[in-house]
């Protein structure tokens, strides 16, 4: 195991739990190992998350995926879901070829964000250019302050 010094504590235990050998995940149970399967693929994910005055945006770097490798998804009202797979790519000549070096990550990859009650929903959209994919969630414009009502006073 690599030590990392001035590393997020939080990365260390998600780098940790990336580099677990098949074989340990293989033997937990279904829970642990759904726990496990999960946690590397949101730590395969990295997403920047910026709030502009109309919308937050979600941008991940996506390389070498296709827009129909990736699902965008709203679950619960509320929560919303980057997922979906990188596959590695296939050998066309399996007997000649010898990986030397293994580095790009393949497998599942999932992130999930809580949105806060202005953001609406019915109006996410999500386009990938260039391997970035950006998702673009509208905020819902703040109610306008009610103006107190001037009633007249009539006489008699």
């Amino acid at each position: 195991m690599d030590v990392v010094f001035g590393r997020d504590p939080f990365l260390n235990a998600l780098s940790q739990i990336h580099t677990t050998p098949d074989e340990v995940e293989r033997s937990a149970n279904t829970q642990a190992r759904n726990y496990v399967r999960d946690a590397k693929a949101m730590g395969n994910t990295a997403v920047d998350v910026k709030e502009l005055p109309e919308s937050y945006v979600f941008v991940a770097d996506m390389p070498g995926l296709k827009s129909e490798d990736i699902k965008v998804q709203v679950e619960n009202n509320n929560v919303l879901t980057i997922g979906g797979e990188r596959k590695r790519e296939e050998a066309q000549d399996q007997t000649n070829c010898k990986y030397l070096r293994m580095e790009r990550i393949a497998g599942k990859f999932l992130r999930k964000f809580t949105l806060p009650s202005n953001a609406n929903m019915d109006a996410i959209s999500a386009s990938c250019t260039d391997g970035v994919l950006t998702v673009t969630v509208p905020k819902i414009p703040p109610p306008e302050p009610h103006k107190p009502k001037t009633i007249e006073v009539k006489v008699g």
